[in-house]
């Protein structure tokens, strides 16, 4: 009767090497970064925190709407790049302030490990939810939410170049003196002058007086008295 015993492999040497082509050229793809290899199937790659300067420079902007104020603080670079936020509502102790607080943390990790400005902008902006309302700005209008508001602004302040100037400056000319010449007066400081009063039950949109009654600023619904 026959018997057949099995043949020993070499742990070494070429035939090692060789016995599975399949291996070799997912390393070699790995190594050289190859797109659609199989440094897709790792996921991205490692992320370095970039974190700001102890003493940096940065902007408060106030914004108001849909019966909520808040300030958005914006720290910068030292090239002019933002690289955290700050969200503090007006209504502190608050749910929405805990979670806008919460969220500034979120966006500020994300500058600082790379994550473009755009990118954040393109996603967040125009998403749609309360508290929403006319905003008093002309070239945001209507804030569809508090997200929609902040990277919409912020969209406008650092990647449009359409927003003002530092201080407000560009409302005005600077003349030889080093004097500021204030500019023409927009139409849209008018929301500005609107007291407060109550959300309107069709949009959400606050409500400026009319005689008696209140009629909202954005669809023209009063509050139903004669």
């Amino acid at each position: 009767m026959e018997t057949f015993e099995p043949t020993p492999q070499r742990l070494g040497g070429e035939d090692s090497r060789s016995w599975d082509p399949a291996t070799v050229d997912d390393r070699t793809k790995l190594a050289e970064g190859a797109p659609g290899s199989a440094t897709d199937l790792l996921g991205p790659p490692a992320a370095n925190r970039h974190r700001l300067q102890n003493e940096r420079s940065a902007i408060t902007h106030h914004f108001a709407f849909g019966g909520h104020e808040g300030y958005l603080t914006v720290g910068f670079y030292p090239n002019g790049q933002p690289g955290e936020i700050f969200i503090r509502m007006a209504k502190a102790g608050s749910t929405i302030a805990g979670l806008m607080e919460c969220f500034g943390t979120v966006v500020s990790v994300s500058l600082q490990h790379g994550v473009p400005l755009r990118v954040l902008c393109d996603k967040l902006s125009h998403t749609r939810f309360e508290p929403s309302g006319w905003t008093g700005n002309a070239e945001i209008g209507y804030a569809k939410s508090i997200m929609d508001y902040l990277f919409r602004w912020m969209e406008l302040r650092f990647l449009s170049g359409k927003q003002l100037s530092l201080f407000g400056q560009a409302n005005g000319e600077i003349s030889a003196g080093g004097e500021l010449t204030p500019g023409p007066v927009d139409d849209s400081q008018v929301f500005n002058d609107i007291d407060d009063g109550p959300l309107c039950m069709s949009c959400g949109g606050l409500m400026k007086p009319s005689g008696t009654c209140y009629t909202c600023v954005n669809c023209g619904q009063t509050s139903g008295c004669a």
